[in-house]
């Protein structure tokens, strides 16, 4: 084996623990390599790409190919900007792909895509965070500020109504003590997502079935589909938090269909994923897909917010404690929605973090 292979090979495992997606070719421009963010950009595996053209994974976007020809015949680099790769039943990719000409065995260049909105992706989610932060602050003085007076206002009704005498005037009292009582339940929800996490191994698919037979009790005509990959191993995390952050998800789907209609609840296993600026060699997805009206583009910014409901007499809350939950496991959620579809989709960490954060 040559200098250059050996360099070739060593540098192919440096590749792996890569956020880009990076492809190698020949100088016929056959794909040699390509790492795991790639596959997961493109959404196809290696298997399928590997010593075939790299058109029949790209097309011929419209410079691409002279920028290729360009490099092995000058040894140029090239950056593209916001180059288009359309996809048989998907949605076209707006990447831009820096060209740089390699030396390593067969390898004569090296590709490196990185999706547009990968940089907006992060400042945004550092926004959300920092505005949870804020968010979860917020709610738990409040709740506490309220949560005193509700007991003294409580209290008071029920002395009130032994000193009555009418029974008709006790309907009156009841209306309070019952407000009272709502508000109560209302101020533990939102102290809750402040306890201690009790993590430990839990199956997802059993935190799913749990979930499903919840919903399914209640909202009876509401279709719910299982599209598992039962070889994801186990989540390490809080099993009432996980149970209670995806009931919520999947109840506000059910909410939004009006009872009737179909959730499909989605496990995927993914390769090399970034969460909360740590890389993880193994990461679940897990997708609650509906085929409802969809978000209004009003409140789909805000929709994580608290008190935030795009369904009249809806608290505003569920989402807020699904987000708030998912985030103290070193998760993420986010939502994609259109009218027919939305698809909320949770990521969490199924591995340790490498040492590095990226």
């Amino acid at each position: 084996m040559t200098a250059a292979e050996k360099l070739s090979f060593t540098a192919f495992a440096g590749l792996d623990l890569l956020s880009s997606a990076v492809i190698l070719l020949d100088g016929g421009l056959v794909i040699q390599y390509l790492n795991p963010a790639a596959e997961n950009l493109f959404a196809i595996s290696a298997r399928q790409l590997l010593h075939r053209p790299l058109a029949q994974l790209l097309g011929e976007p419209p410079g691409l190919a002279a920028a290729l020809d360009n490099a092995l015949a000058n040894n140029w680099s090239y950056t593209g900007q916001n180059l288009t790769v359309h996809r048989h039943g998907a949605q076209p990719l707006h990447l831009d792909c820096t060209v740089t000409p390699v030396e390593a065995g067969r390898t004569r260049l090296l590709l490196e895509f990185r999706p547009l909105d990968t940089q907006l992706k992060t400042a945004r989610e550092e926004r959300l965070a920092e505005q949870q932060q804020a968010n979860r602050e917020l709610i738990r003085n409040l709740a506490h500020e309220i949560k005193n007076p509700l007991g003294g206002i409580r209290g008071s009704a029920q002395l009130l109504e032994r000193e009555l005498s009418s029974p008709q005037l006790h309907e009156y009292t009841q209306v309070i003590i019952k407000e009272a009582d709502r508000l109560q339940e209302l101020m533990h929800r939102l102290l809750s997502s402040h306890r201690l996490m009790q993590p430990q191994p839990v199956s997802i698919h059993e935190i799913l079935e749990r979930v499903r037979a919840l919903i399914q009790a209640e909202f009876p005509d509401v279709d719910l589909r299982r599209d598992y990959d039962t070889s994801i191993p186990d989540v390490t995390g809080d099993r009432e938090q996980l149970i209670q952050a995806i009931l919520n998800i999947v109840r506000n789907a059910a909410q939004a269909l009006e009872g009737r209609g179909e959730i499909v609840l989605r496990t995927r296993a993914l390769r090399q994923v970034t969460l909360a600026k740590r890389r993880y060699r193994l990461a679940l997805e897990l997708q609650v897909i509906d085929d409802g009206p969809g978000i209004p583009e009003t409140i789909r910014e805000q929709m994580f917010y608290p008190l935030v409901s795009g369904r009249p007499g809806g608290s505003g809350l569920g989402l807020t404690l699904a987000q708030n939950f998912i985030q103290q496991h070193h998760g993420s959620i986010e939502v994609d929605s259109r009218p027919g579809r939305t698809c909320f989709t949770v990521m969490l960490p199924l591995t340790h973090p490498y040492q590095e954060t990226q």
